[in-house]
């Protein structure tokens, strides 16, 4: 992306999560030392050293935010060509501005829903980033088939990956992590990629590796 887009989308990114925004930095980092080693005891989220989804979610946490705030520096391999933004980023990892976030979605709901048991969904929103993760990390290295040998136990968890915009085919996307579309096989859709396609003749992308 040119510096523009880049920007609108950090903010874009940071209006839609609203209080459960991910900081680009720390994410990036994480995902980077996920391929790296994935499904081993280096893995920040890989669901077979832990009992529970919860259990794996607040080690991922804890790992998130010592590279949100600072605290650790990520080895070298793992550093660069990130989106930084600071000033946002402290924002965004303000309690005033996620509890406010959070009294937006009550509102929208105290207007709009029309049965009590919809306010049940309102936890699904205030952390709908963590809800996000927990699902493609937990259910894309346990759940489905592998069309690639990775010396890993990533899965395609197909047609679930379609409400995941295609990222729980995480067997394709660890055979080839670069490429910007997951699905390998005839009957695999990947519902992210037309997106892109379409931004890059936009121009608002440049896509550097076409898929293979």
């Amino acid at each position: 992306m040119s510096p523009f887009w880049e920007r609108f989308f950090y903010m874009l990114t940071f209006l839609t999560q609203g209080s459960s925004f991910l900081n680009p930095r720390a994410y990036a980092i994480m995902h980077r030392m996920h391929h790296a080693y994935s499904d081993t005891e280096k893995d920040p989220h890989s669901p077979h050293f832990f009992r529970d989804v919860w259990q794996m979610t607040m080690k991922t946490k804890d790992i998130y935010l010592a590279y949100a705030k600072y605290n650790v520096e990520p080895e070298r391999a793992f550093q660069g060509k990130y989106p930084e933004w600071k000033w946002l980023d402290k924002l965004s990892d303000s309690w005033v501005i996620r509890i406010l976030f959070g009294v937006l979605y009550f509102l929208f709901y105290l207007k709009f829903a029309t049965a009590w048991w919809m306010f049940l969904l309102l936890p699904v929103h205030f952390f709908m980033g963590p809800v996000q993760g927990a699902i493609v990390n937990w259910c894309g290295h346990k759940y489905g088939y592998s069309n690639y040998d990775n010396e890993d136990h990533s899965k395609n968890t197909v047609p679930i990956d379609l409400f995941l915009m295609g990222e729980l085919m995480q067997n394709n996307h660890h055979k080839s992590p670069n490429s910007p579309n997951f699905a390998k096989r005839r009957f695999e859709l990947d519902p992210s990629y037309p997106v892109m396609k379409v931004m890059h003749w936009l121009r608002i992308i440049k896509l550097r590796k076409q898929p293979v």
